[in-house]
């Protein structure tokens, strides 16, 4: 014919594909059929698990149940051969492949929901956290769109596929949670509260989704439904699991029933009070009595005192910080709000992007000058009036802090920071250190389960030792350990044993521990991360170490290998006791995990 083209390939059809409600495929617009119930359990299976290698035996368990026929994976490349039919044939021959890691759908955003809502969703909290509130409302309004329904509600009949759907649910919720507290952010709680009628009726006992749909009800002038939403739930914890709300939100409840009607969020100006603008408390919080107390006295006396919570990435700062801003409700009226000084990929923000996000929060936009440094000095000028605390969150150096603390008034503040922020004067600077032993199992039975770790208490002894007792790396193990139940602790214990193993053990979906530790490492300047290298890799790993060994493995005198050390002790790299003893008597110690990615980096510049 004439125009077309000879031999050429015919185009391949744009499919969609969704799992955030039914099972459904499209091509070209048109329903494409998906086969029996087998078949379409391996796809969602699939589908929810995109561009990663699926094992066969995970397979095998979401069709046949733990109950597999002999011929379960010759069916299951049967169902693999349709699927390749059905996703393009010869068209497409990479897009579902069969190699070593089990079976791999490979997917784009546009072509699949799940992927689409990630997306929109990962871009609307980063938007949120850089204070583009406007933007993150709208992205993550946008990836709520996306949902049609129960997900998968078709395939509950196998536990796999509803597990994921759980899972899917879960992230769903999330992501309402998300959007609803940008949205309040926005003064916008009458949307919010009609929108989160439904999802909260379907999750009663989700307590973040019904602080902030009470919170929402309250400031659209609704307060009756809010006081009716606590007591609804009250009465289902007390019914279902024996069990009281969470100080938080009954503090919550409190201050709608004292506040009597509320005005609308937002319109408070600069006189009113923010209530608390903090992240949502961790409810399985473990120990740390000694440094709570301490920190909650200092701050208590307020008039415009300063902390700084110094300690290596994932050792638990900001934890501590949140957990002492909600101690001190009472002491700090005017609101606790805490700011992100970095953004989600971890490098610092702007200052002058921070100072915008507080001038709103505070409810002083348009009432002071563009000038971020005149800003600044109103937002100062604001927390020696009010009774304010302020959470400065993971400050990479001193110059937004320094444009922020109170200095004076009834005000105080707490900054978090890998480093010790040494230009900062006056502070109190605090170093927070690794768990006890005991405070590390304490949170692996609360992840894990206490039966688990009072069944096999060796094993997860070693555990915690594997992971130098960090608490974010505890807590990802036993994270790990929740979704992998069929794992012994000691089996997994013999994984972290292996150092070259251990990093890559220390993740579960998007939360790991090796971009903590690289962030740390691009923070370093080059010369530190030369000298880091060199001591990682000749020192023997997490063990105490003297000046003179240090000099020995960077192959210089002690003068100048103890001003490297000093250098890496302000960078959060190395530590040494808190007590007074001379140079060459102090025994310095460097992070187990630290030292871990020093040796990868060190084995990476080698190769």
């Amino acid at each position: 014919m004439a125009g077309e083209e000879h031999g050429s390939a015919p185009e391949r059809p744009a499919l969609r594909f969704t799992v955030l409600g039914p099972l459904g495929a499209e091509a070209d617009g048109r329903p494409l059929p998906l086969g029996p119930l087998k078949q379409r359990l391996v796809l969602a299976l699939l589908l929810c698990h995109a561009n990663t290698p699926v094992p066969v035996d995970l397979l095998t368990d979401a069709v046949w149940n733990d109950e597999p026929p002999r011929t379960a994976r010759k069916n299951l490349q049967v169902y693999a051969s349709a699927l390749r039919r059905l996703l393009g044939g010869e068209q497409d021959p990479g897009r579902l492949v069969h190699q070593p890691g089990g079976y791999l759908l490979r997917m784009a955003p546009e072509e699949l929901d799940l992927l689409r809502f990630r997306e929109l969703a990962r871009s609307g909290r980063a938007a949120a956290v850089a204070g583009e509130r406007d933007r993150a409302a709208g992205l993550l309004g946008r990836a709520l769109d996306l949902w049609h329904g129960a997900p998968l509600a078709d395939l509950h009949g196998s536990p796999q596929l509803r597990a994921e759907a759980e899972r899917l649910e879960s992230r769903c919720v999330a992501v309402h949670e998300d959007w609803a507290e940008t949205e309040l952010a926005l003064g916008r709680a009458p949307v919010v509260a009609d929108r989160l009628r439904e999802v909260a009726e379907r999750h009663p006992l989700r307590e973040r989704l019904q602080a902030v749909r009470m919170t929402a009800l309250h400031r659209s002038g609704r307060r009756t439904e809010a006081l009716a939403a606590y007591e609804e739930l009250r009465q289902l914890l007390a019914r279902e699991l024996g069990l009281t709300p969470s100080p938080q939100l009954t503090a919550l409840y409190r201050s709608v029933l004292e506040e009597g009607p509320a005005a609308p969020a937002g319109s408070s100006g600069s006189g009113g009070r923010l209530g608390s603008l903090l992240p949502p408390d961790t409810a399985d919080f473990t120990g740390r009595t000694e440094q709570l107390d301490r920190l909650t006295a200092v701050l208590r006396r307020g008039g415009g005192r300063a902390v700084v919570l110094t300690g290596p990435a994932g050792v638990g700062k900001t934890s501590l910080a949140v957990q002492t801003a909600y101690r001190l409700r009472e002491e700090f009226p005017d609101g606790r709000l805490m700011v992100a000084l970095r953004a989600e990929d971890g490098t610092p923000r702007r200052w002058s992007e921070v100072v915008d996000e507080l001038v709103v929060t505070c409810g002083l936009a348009g009432r002071v000058p563009n000038d971020p440094r005149q800003a600044a000095a109103a937002l100062r000028a604001l927390l020696a009036e009010r009774r304010l605390l302020l959470v400065l969150d993971d400050a990479a150096d001193e110059t937004v802090v320094r444009a922020l603390l109170p200095g004076t008034g009834r005000s105080a503040a707490v900054v978090t920071s890998r480093t010790a922020l040494a230009g900062l004067d006056p502070v109190l600077r605090m170093e927070v250190p690794p768990f006890t032993e005991e405070e590390a199992l304490d949170l692996l039975g609360r992840t894990v389960g206490a039966a688990r770790v009072v069944a096999d208490p060796a094993a997860a002894q070693r555990i915690v030792e594997a992971v130098g007792m960090l608490p974010l790396a505890v807590r990802v193990s036993g994270m790990r350990l929740a979704v992998l139940r069929h794992l012994p602790l000691a089996e997994y214990a013999d994984r972290l044993a292996e150092p070259g193993m251990l990093l890559d053990e220390l993740a579960v979906g998007d939360v790991a521990v090796r971009p903590r530790l690289a962030s740390c490492w691009h923070d370093l300047a080059e010369p530190r991360r030369a000298v880091l290298l060199r001591l990682g890799r000749r020192l023997p790993l997490a063990e105490p170490f003297s000046l003179d060994e240090a000099a020995a493995a960077l192959g210089c005198d002690r003068g100048p290998a103890l001003r490297e050390l000093e250098r890496l002790i302000e960078s959060g790299a190395v530590s040494s006791p808190e007590q007074e003893v001379t140079a060459h008597a102090v025994r310095y110690s460097m992070p187990r995990l630290v030292q871990l990615y020093a040796r990868e980096r060190a084995a990476e510049a080698a190769a």
